[in-house]
């Protein structure tokens, strides 16, 4: 009696791929494109000894009469808009993403001179849900340019954002525009005047339904130590010695949230706070009588870089148009190899445990 044994099934191991490949190749040797392509597409990538000419002869001229119609367009590929499988890396929401430091003109109304056309740093962010791959981030371009020809004030911006944020289908947004203001200053005492460039950005913030509109002004001031001043005039009155008190270039970078049922605050409004606040700006035109009412002026006004915190915090505290606000100074010394620095917040808009580390390395002035 014959007795058939079946045969046991076993896993391929690796000297039987590398058979079977040798085998596919060999044939693909001699087989035609049409062949391969009827056997399995896939293939023709294991294919890597075939002779030369197999590929495709592919044109290296640019089409200049190539028009992509609707149908064309339609079969090409969009992996930011790809299924939940094409996601790599932690399947979790994004808070902001976008773009940054796109840049274009942009037309602003101001207070005192009419419309100014600025070059505006633009970044506009969107959230993106965890199941979703990403976002067409040329669309935020796109609608930035919609409104580009419009004189622009929050409400425009206001329009932007709900443009791209539709268009992505987000639920939170945010646009930042940087730029730099231009104000005319007349010197203390010569009569001459010119022009004073201040750091400026605008914010418009959405989270969870609820939008904040922010100012950013970065205001460069003079700051004499007090102390350094009485230890001058000490040696003056009890040695008779000269001695000068150490003064330097200082930053004070001022955010405001506004209240949405006040008044306009103007960028001119802004700066004119900062000034009361301390008037030790930096100039723009001197001659000698300048040089010497500045130096009269910061005398007057010796402040440490506590005292410019506070300051500003008692200025900004009574501008009804202010909601929270928040103060980052940096007093950039002359007598030490390190800056002095102080942070006073105002309300839950600004309050944080963490700072940017590199937050006062930004704060400089380059004229």
């Amino acid at each position: 009696m014959n007795i058939h044994t079946p045969e046991i099934e076993r896993q391929p191991e690796r000297e039987d791929a590398a058979a079977a490949l040798r085998t596919l190749r060999a044939w693909a040797a001699t087989a035609s494109d049409a062949e391969i392509e009827t056997l399995d597409p896939s293939i023709a990538r294991l294919l890597t000894d075939r002779p030369t000419g197999t590929y495709p002869d592919l044109s290296r001229q640019y089409p200049e009469g190539f028009t992509a119609d609707s149908d064309y367009k339609a079969t090409l590929p969009d992996l930011q808009n790809g299924p939940q499988s094409l996601i790599r890396g932690a399947r979790r929401p994004i808070q902001h993403v976008g773009i940054s430091n796109f840049r274009l003109p942009i037309h602003f109304r101001t207070r005192d001179n009419g419309d100014l056309t600025l070059e505006t740093s633009v970044t506009g962010t969107v959230s993106l849900e965890a199941e979703k791959k990403g976002i067409n981030m040329s669309r935020i371009m796109r609608t930035f340019y919609t409104y580009a020809e419009e004189t622009f004030s929050f409400e425009v911006i206001e329009a932007a954002l709900d443009s791209y944020k539709s268009d992505l289908e987000s639920f939170d947004a945010r646009i930042q525009m940087r730029f730099s203001f231009p104000m005319r200053v007349e010197s203390l005492r010569s009569g001459l005047a010119g022009f004073q460039y201040y750091d400026i950005a605008l914010e418009l913030v959405e989270r969870e339904g609820v939008r904040r509109k922010i100012v950013h002004l970065d205001y460069v001031y003079s700051s004499t130590c007090p102390c350094s001043l009485e230890l001058s005039e000490h040696a003056r009155r009890e040695r008779g010695q000269l001695a000068t008190p150490h003064s330097q270039r200082s930053v004070a970078r001022i955010s405001v949230a506004l209240d949405p049922e006040a008044e306009c605050l103007w960028f001119e409004d802004l700066v004119e706070l900062c000034r009361a606040a301390v008037p030790t700006e930096t100039q723009v035109m001197v001659k000698r009588e300048d040089e010497q009412a500045f130096a009269e002026l910061n005398a007057a006004n010796p402040i440490f870089v506590e005292d410019a915190a506070r300051l500003f915090a008692e200025r900004l505290q009574a501008e009804p148009r202010i909601g929270d606000f928040r103060v980052i100074a940096s007093h950039q010394e002359s007598l030490h190899s390190h800056d002095a620095v102080s942070v006073l917040t105002e309300g839950d808009t600004f309050d944080q445990e963490s700072l940017d580390p590199k937050a006062f390395a930004t704060l400089f002035h380059v004229g």
